[in-house]
């Protein structure tokens, strides 16, 4: 990563899979909030993430252990082929500024989404973007 990608509150943080398989470097301010969805992926492998530039990512090891899984035409999630763990996703959004990595912040070695950082919400179950994050969980199910 260069200086570029180390801007004004941001840190280089370090992660991977449960296996070790798997390790990536990013640059991060965590002092912004991390983003929770209720969309059938995200509620399912319990995403705690963030969206930074690929500049500010790099995977250190383990390309051979990811498996992809693609849809659409947004982008990709990576899995370690051997633990399962979910790690990151890529794609391009121009809502999100165009290429992005979305980095699954529950895998940062020495970070706990659960303590150390604020968390916002978003409804994508219910393709519901616009309304923005809160501070909150959205639902899954709507009665």
């Amino acid at each position: 990563m260069t200086d570029v990608q180390k801007a004004a509150g941001t840190k280089s943080y370090v992660g991977g899979c449960h296996c070790g398989a798997v390790r990536f470097e990013v640059a991060l301010d965590l002092s912004q909030p991390l983003s929770r969805c209720n969309c059938s992926i995200c509620a399912k492998v319990a995403q705690t993430g963030t969206n930074v530039k690929p500049a500010a990512f790099r995977l250190t090891s383990g390309s051979g252990a990811l498996s992809e899984y693609r849809w659409g035409e947004v982008g990709a999630r990576y899995f370690c082929k051997l633990c399962g763990i979910h790690v990151y996703g890529a794609g391009h959004l121009e809502y999100l500024g165009g290429d992005f990595v979305s980095v699954n912040c529950n895998t940062l070695d020495d970070v706990d989404p659960n303590h150390d950082v604020k968390v916002i919400y978003f409804d994508g179950r219910h393709d519901n973007w616009m309304a923005g994050p809160r501070e909150t969980p959205w639902p899954i199910h709507t009665r």
